[in-house]
């Protein structure tokens, strides 16, 4: 089997073509890299603003659980405050009741003794 010249140059020539050189992938996989790293630095940003949303997410809970024991504390306060008010208004009421009859009974009284 012999073997042109010309075939042996052709397949020469598309080997050459076909292979790749250090610089040449270089220089095509550079932009992917390029765009990695510029996405690892986004990712990076990212992250970092997620664990401050994250950690003022914690912080607003607490408040929230602050305020929320707080409002109870004072709506119990505020039951106490009017459960004595009650208290306070029922006694007035029943020394208001019983002045009025010691008035009525003096009033008689004093009638009683003005007609003798």
């Amino acid at each position: 089997m012999t073997v042109s010249r010309g075939s042996i140059l052709g397949l020469l020539v598309l080997l050459a073509a076909g292979c790749a050189t250090d610089s040449s992938v270089k220089q095509q996989i550079q932009p992917l890299a390029d765009r990695v790293t510029s996405i690892e630095g986004r990712l990076g940003d990212l992250q970092k603003k997620m664990d401050d949303q994250s950690g003022a997410i914690s912080g607003m809970r607490t408040d929230v659980a602050d305020l929320k024991a707080s409002t109870q504390n004072a709506l119990r306060a505020s039951q106490d405050a009017s459960a004595k008010a009650e208290a306070a208004a029922a006694k007035a009421e029943a020394a208001a009741s019983q002045a009025d009859k010691s008035a009525r009974k003096s009033t008689k009284a004093f009638e009683l003794g003005q007609k003798k």
